[in-house]
């Protein structure tokens, strides 16, 4: 059991944000329970080997919504202040809604915007009333920064996900708790590539103290990693 001061649920920590999102919430002295999709060997369990048991990880894969209730009822006892969905797939950025396949445009949608939400659906009753539930959006998420219409699948699936967490927002519009897409900026990542115009430690850092200054404020608010509203 753990016995930090505060507890994250954390969802999706293999690898590139995920995980730096884990190892910067241990360092603040939270408990963390952070999720893989396999049982094969990643650097969260090397890093859950150092943690001296602040790190618990689960294995679930968001896709299944079957693994996603599953970790519902094990969690079941269990309360969180936050609950934090980190999930994202690209394709090939040279794909446009002319010519990207069906199979590839489903997998970038569901991956992206049907699972986070299904997520945050089936786990938001493990939340506190006093927590915060986030989502890892994109600045490629605003409809009204697209200029370029680069990444056009992978901006549709983030702007889906975007629209889906205003739907849930309304739904619950009583609800106290903190609601925030985030938005990381272009980081250095196996996702992001190296190109990227910021490091892990330029971003994750800022994003967690992003996330702090907003405790306590209900309703859903669209912020990048340095506390900057982003349109819609």
């Amino acid at each position: 059991m753990m016995n930090a001061n505060k507890n994250l649920l954390l969802i999706g920590a293999s690898r590139g944000l995920g995980l730096a999102l884990a190892k910067e919430y241990l360092g603040r002295g939270w408990g963390v329970v952070a999720t893989i999709r396999t049982d094969t060997k990643t650097a969260l369990n090397e890093l859950s080997e150092t943690s001296g048991g602040q790190l618990e990880i689960e294995f679930v894969d968001i896709n299944h919504p079957d693994q996603v209730s599953a970790l519902r009822a094990r969690l079941a006892s269990r309360r969180f202040d936050m609950l934090f969905v980190n999930a994202g797939v690209t394709n090939d950025d040279r794909e446009t809604i002319a010519n990207v396949s069906t199979d590839e445009f489903v997998r970038v949608m569901v991956t992206n915007a049907l699972s986070p939400m299904r997520a945050i659906e089936t786990l938001q009753d493990v939340v506190l009333p006093t927590g915060t539930i986030g989502i890892m959006s994109s600045g490629q998420g605003s409809v009204a920064n697209n200029e370029n219409g680069n990444h056009e699948v992978y901006r549709g699936s983030k702007a889906a996900l975007n629209m889906f967490m205003r739907s849930f927002a309304a739904r619950h519009k009583d609800d106290p708790r903190t609601l925030l897409l985030l938005a990381p900026g272009w980081v250095r990542t196996d996702m992001g590539g190296p190109q990227a115009r910021l490091s892990i430690e330029e971003s994750i850092p800022n994003l967690a103290n992003t996330i702090a200054a907003q405790e306590g404020k209900a309703g859903l608010q669209y912020l990048d990693y340095l506390g900057r509203t982003v349109p819609w």
